[in-house]
């Protein structure tokens, strides 16, 4: 398994969750990170990039809610959620991309469920 995700699971509105995604060593080091999120009914879209220079990229509506981050010695990628909204409610997805030779690797999805 290439990307595995965990961290998932149900929380009230106005509460943080972490997602979790632990990659190979080989991605880790060369591929950007990606979450994204699939509400149900709903197109995929991303949450959050973390390239392999450090630099960050969200949504503007998720901008300040939400932070990527890793850990290098664990190759692992978080997603800290903070001030969940019922609309952040999606099965989350991480992703690794190498866009130069367009390469992507998916994890399997994580539920995220937000009640008000």
């Amino acid at each position: 398994v290439q990307l595995q995700a965990s961290g998932g699971g149900s929380v009230q509105a106005g509460g943080s969750l972490r997602l979790s995604c632990a990659a190979s060593r080989d991605i880790f080091r060369f591929y950007d990170m990606y979450w994204y999120r699939q509400a149900s009914g709903k197109q995929r879209e991303y949450v959050a990039i973390l390239t392999t220079g450090g630099a960050t990229t969200y949504p503007e509506s998720l901008r300040g809610r939400f932070t990527i981050s890793r850990d290098d010695a664990k190759n692992t990628v978080y997603l800290q959620m903070n001030s969940l909204k019922p609309e952040d409610t999606a099965v989350y997805y991480c992703a690794a991309s190498q866009l130069s030779i367009d390469s992507w690797y998916w994890g399997q999805g994580t539920q995220v469920t937000v009640s008000s």
